[in-house]
């Protein structure tokens, strides 16, 4: 994309043709990147330092390594990952392409972290949440984000968790979600099985404040609202509508943290309500062909 030389700073970022629309940067970069014809777009240079730390985080997230600043190679030295979104959240950036470049976290909970999803796997990444301090548990919301999950478990010590649903994606999990009834998997943390997008997708909740929801829900700038996304359901959207209505007055945070599209933290009273007026949508809902053109980000 060609940019105003009067805007533009040393750096020279720009986004190559190899981004594959995952939304990661536009979520670290909202105001510098927006969606076009299909793929990121950078809408002009940063200003200032502020928006050149967004650049460089959506960088380091990227999974195709598609932004780039015109002096070279990325700096390490301007990683910012692990990022704090709360006292007890860490995302973690590095995006798989393995996993569809979806986001992973890090949750704090009084036995050590749990990992929600992964990042792309490096002896020198996982050395840097090793040195975090003990992760117990592996935690994959749904088969499209396994890819990584064995390595991860067995470089940190931890327990690898899959639903039976998705279960051929990680056949050696050493914990297995069964049926669609709520569990409490660690004082605090609750599974919620979720079919729809895959048959094995799971929200993991933690202390009724973090919902880790992978690609079930997420916020859409687009509409401004809690969404699903019914354009890209791999197993039934019927389904999904009827995981839905079993949430309804089950289901309680603050924060939506997904795999894929944009984090959103609001007060309990408001998630629920918007929970359930996304029920009534759902429910007119019915399957169709997979289309991702057609994702509200």
């Amino acid at each position: 994309m060609a940019v105003n030389p009067s805007s533009a700073v040393p750096e020279n970022w720009s986004i190559d043709d190899r981004c594959t629309n995952c939304d990661v940067a536009r979520q670290l970069a909202p105001d510098l990147v927006r969606e076009h014809a299909g793929r990121s777009e950078l809408v002009r240079q940063p200003r200032d330092e502020a928006e050149r730390a967004q650049l460089r985080a959506a960088a380091h997230a990227c999974p195709t390594r598609s932004i780039r600043p015109g002096t070279g190679p990325l700096d390490p030295a301007g990683d910012p990952f692990p990022l704090a979104l709360d006292p007890d959240v860490l995302l973690l950036g590095h995006n798989s392409r393995l996993t569809a470049g979806a986001n992973s976290y890090l949750c704090r909970r009084p036995t050590g972290w749990v990992m929600i999803d992964t990042p792309r796997y490096s002896e020198p990444l996982a050395a840097r949440y090793a040195a975090l301090g003990p992760v117990t548990d592996v935690l994959l919301t749904h088969r499209d984000h396994a890819r990584h999950g064995r390595e991860y478990a067995d470089r940190l010590g931890a327990r690898l968790w899959i639903h039976e649903g998705d279960l051929d994606a990680a056949p050696d999990a050493d914990r297995v979600l069964r049926g669609t009834e709520p569990v409490e998997i660690a004082p605090g943390l609750v599974a919620h099985p979720f079919p729809g997008h895959t048959r094995g997708s799971v929200l993991f909740v933690a202390d009724q404040r973090y919902c880790f929801s992978g690609d079930s829900l997420y916020w859409s700038r687009a509409t401004g609202d809690v969404e699903v996304h019914e354009a890209i359901t791999w197993y039934s959207i019927e389904e999904q509508a009827a995981s839905l209505e079993r949430g309804l007055g089950v289901l309680r945070f603050e924060w939506l943290l997904p795999g894929h599209g944009d984090r959103r933290r609001m007060p309990v009273e408001e998630a629920e309500r918007r929970l359930r007026s996304l029920a009534e949508r759902c429910r007119k809902l019915r399957s169709a062909p997979v289309d991702f053109t057609a994702v509200r980000w």
